[in-house]
């Protein structure tokens, strides 16, 4: 029985406010080494956001310092880049990897793709089905020969000659995985992915009534199974050493939380905890730009809906509490600056990891089990 991947973003025990920098950004230059830590402390994966850094560059550092760590994007935007562009990025990385890539793609708003990447917009779900079809073709052309043949509204390509033909490669099976908070796009996973990231607003109880469903309705329709299918959730985590120590980390997942509200792609999510009034006023103070005042509309009680909060000592049973019966995948670690805490984190990764995953596992088929529906 398998049990449910421990995977984390980089630096260690990130919690990027959203609304103002992080207190440690990324250093690309110790990636390798935090790759390493990881694969010693028992970890299933790393992934690597499309934020502040570009994604591929940092997943190259970490192959090349890792036997064993699955590693992935989580996520890069789809829309921001051509198919064939995407599909070679992968090949590389899956090449260099030794077979253990993950291609996670997210679809971004409408502003971003047009104001922030200067991209043509047009309605996700449909844009993005067609994405991964594409990418897969092009797989399929340097695998097998294949001849390109993508005809779709949005992305037409019938063109590899020789010299821009990657070829073949020894693990060709890489898998793709969709960020999604709405149902259509959770459809969209369910027909032509292999995976779904709900994002960090998409408690257990939406991603069972809402999300789960429209999976098994995408997969339905295209005639897939998902024995293999994965959530992979990125909780919203505030832990530290000491109950003192934690405050200012609860203050950053608030704030965190102060900006997802306020985006109207998550509005759904917060519309399924009655939330809504309070995702409207985030949305007026969002547009005029008064930042500071976002997290004092987080309530404590609003806050522990969506964050999972605890001490080193508490933070494993309440994370399996949370999400353990939903999800295959936790994205979650701690700060490391000593060797007390190289131990505790390798003792978080074994405690969580030795959890088996069959509850998330029916629940991504439908099938009834007991367990907590918040």
């Amino acid at each position: 029985m398998a049990g449910v991947r421990l995977e984390t973003l980089l630096p260690l025990g990130k919690v990027d406010p959203g609304l103002r920098r992080p207190e440690i950004p990324l250093d690309l230059s110790t990636l390798e080494a935090q790759a390493g830590l990881l694969e010693r402390c028992g970890y299933g994966g790393l992934v690597v956001e499309e934020t502040k850094d570009e994604p591929f560059t940092g997943l190259a550092l970490a192959a090349a310092g890792t036997e064993r760590l699955r590693l992935g994007t989580a996520v890069a935007i789809a829309f921001a880049r051509s198919p064939t562009v995407t599909a070679l990025s992968a090949w590389t990385l899956q090449k260099l990897s030794r077979g253990r890539f993950t291609l996670g793609l997210g679809s971004q708003v409408k502003a971003h793709i047009q104001r922030r990447y200067g991209m043509a917009w047009a309605p996700p779900a449909p844009r993005m089905r067609e994405y991964v079809t594409a990418v897969r073709a092009v797989w399929d052309c340097w695998q097998n020969g294949t001849p390109l043949d993508v005809g779709g509204e949005h992305y037409r390509l019938n063109l590899m000659v020789p010299l821009f033909d990657a070829g073949p490669i020894e693990h060709p099976r890489i898998p793709i995985h969709l960020a999604a908070v709405n149902p259509v796009m959770c459809s969209v996973a369910g027909e032509v992915a292999d995976g779904v990231r709900p994002h960090p607003v998409c408690t257990p109880r939406y991603q069972r009534e809402v999300m789960l469903p429209a999976v098994r309705r995408g997969a339905a329709r295209a005639g897939r199974s998902l024995e293999g299918f994965r959530v992979c959730m990125k909780p919203l985590v505030a832990t530290a050493r000491t109950p003192a120590e934690l405050e200012p980390k609860v203050e950053n997942a608030r704030a965190r939380m102060a900006f997802y509200a306020s985006t109207p792609g998550y509005r759904r999510a917060f519309d399924h905890l009655g939330l809504g009034a309070l995702a409207d006023e985030a949305a007026v103070l969002s547009r005029a730009q008064r930042w500071s005042r976002l997290p004092g509309l987080i309530t404590n009680e609003v806050l522990d809906e969506f964050a999972v909060i605890g001490t080193h000592d508490e933070i494993a049973d309440r994370l399996l509490s949370r999400f353990a019966d939903v999800v295959t995948d936790i994205e979650f670690s701690i700060a490391v600056e000593d060797e007390r805490d190289r131990r505790t984190l390798s003792t978080l990764a074994g405690r969580i990891q030795a959890h088996p995953d069959a509850a998330a596992r029916a629940a991504i088929l439908g099938d009834s089990v007991p367990g907590r529906t918040r």
